[in-house]
């Protein structure tokens, strides 16, 4: 409880960060307990990365401590306009607020793209202003120039010396890394997953679709994929990747009436495959007989289906609370190298492979 207590209040920046930290006599006092239990509950705070001690002076708060306002700054776009970043925010709210962090929100999910991108930046200064300790950071897509948006984004918050970790995706195209801490899904064994499960259940000519100006993530996606095509000695061509909106019925067409039209669609993400299940219907196409289809995210819509969808689910919890916990890591110990912090995503068959 002591521990507890204190961290908080150190994170709530309760303390002034020139003095001494209370001493033990202090601390006795004020809870109560034993010069023991006192002396416990410091050096765990020492552990913990909090307080540190100068010989000959007494007992300080540490660098990490000092630049722990407790307010950590949240710029993710794409919060409202799908269904993965509201539970991934939500747990990183909910840890935050565990460990005595308070999480500054700030609108940046406008419709019309350029507006988004300024909302963005615009949220970064604010953050600067607002003294926040660290930034959680959805690099921006699918807006004009996208990389230089983030970019100019990152560089606000570096020149002001506040870390980001980096959600779902880096800044930067693979196998490139940027310097920044970045919390997401092994992508790459997503892909090999899906791909393996659809050779399993019989599929020769698998298509990977995905939207124009996707993110990386979905080309390490179609990376792991061609991997595992081509280790089952499949055919894999450019004809393997098809870009082109969810709503493009044409395009989905021309693939079904190929000369060899494809026997699987390995998607991006769940909103192509239940829209291309939309347009087999209307080729009269037979899901999975004819074709069998696959997504990413398991949003509602997956298991809402005709038929429903088998897809990879995203870990939405254990995200956040990864995200949080690099971003505290990173508080503490500025100097670590860049860290890739990449969990696994468990597969979720359903009819649209398995019928």
């Amino acid at each position: 409880m002591m521990f507890e207590t204190l961290r908080k209040e150190i994170l709530l920046g309760k303390f002034n960060a020139r003095e001494r930290f209370l001493s033990e006599q202090q601390l006795c006092r004020r809870f109560s307990v034993a010069r023991a239990t006192v002396r416990l509950a410091l050096a765990r705070l020492k552990d913990a990365g909090m307080l540190e001690t100068r010989s000959g002076s007494g007992t300080y708060l540490s660098a990490m401590a000092r630049n722990a306002t407790g307010r950590l700054g949240m710029i993710v776009p794409g919060i409202a306009s799908g269904e993965i970043f509201p539970p991934i925010c939500s747990e990183i709210v909910r840890v935050a607020r565990e460990e005595g962090c308070e999480i500054l929100f700030g609108d940046a999910s406008s419709h019309d793209p350029e507006h988004r991108a300024q909302q963005a930046i615009e949220l970064a200064h604010r953050y600067i202003g607002q003294h926040v300790a660290g930034v959680f950071l959805e690099p921006v897509e699918l807006v004009p120039d996208a990389p230089r948006v983030t970019s100019h984004i990152i560089n606000l918050l570096a020149d002001s010396n506040i870390p980001v970790v980096l959600l779902d995706r880096d800044i930067v195209s693979p196998p490139e890394r940027s310097p920044y801490d970045l919390v997401g899904l092994d992508n790459v064994q997503i892909g090999c997953r899906l791909a393996r499960h659809l050779i399993e259940k019989g599929a020769r000519r698998i298509c990977c679709y995905t939207r124009p100006g996707s993110a990386p993530t979905v080309w390490l996606r179609f990376s792991g994929a061609r991997g595992t095509i081509l280790d089952a000695r499949l055919p894999w061509s450019a004809a393997s990747v098809c870009e082109a909106e969810p709503d493009d019925f044409e395009a989905v067409a021309r693939l079904a009436s190929s000369r060899t039209p494809p026997d699987a669609f390995l998607c991006g993400n769940d909103m192509s495959a239940v829209a291309i299940l939309g347009h087999l219907r209307r080729l009269r196409l037979k899901v999975p007989r004819d074709v069998m289809v696959t997504g990413v995210d398991d949003v509602a819509s997956a298991a809402a289906s005709r038929p429903q969808l088998t897809t990879i689910r995203q870990p939405c919890a254990e995200l956040g609370q990864m995200a949080f916990h690099a971003l505290v890591q990173r508080l503490r110990t500025p100097g670590l190298p860049p860290r890739q912090i990449l969990l696994d995503a468990p597969l979720v068959e359903r009819a649209s492979t398995c019928g």
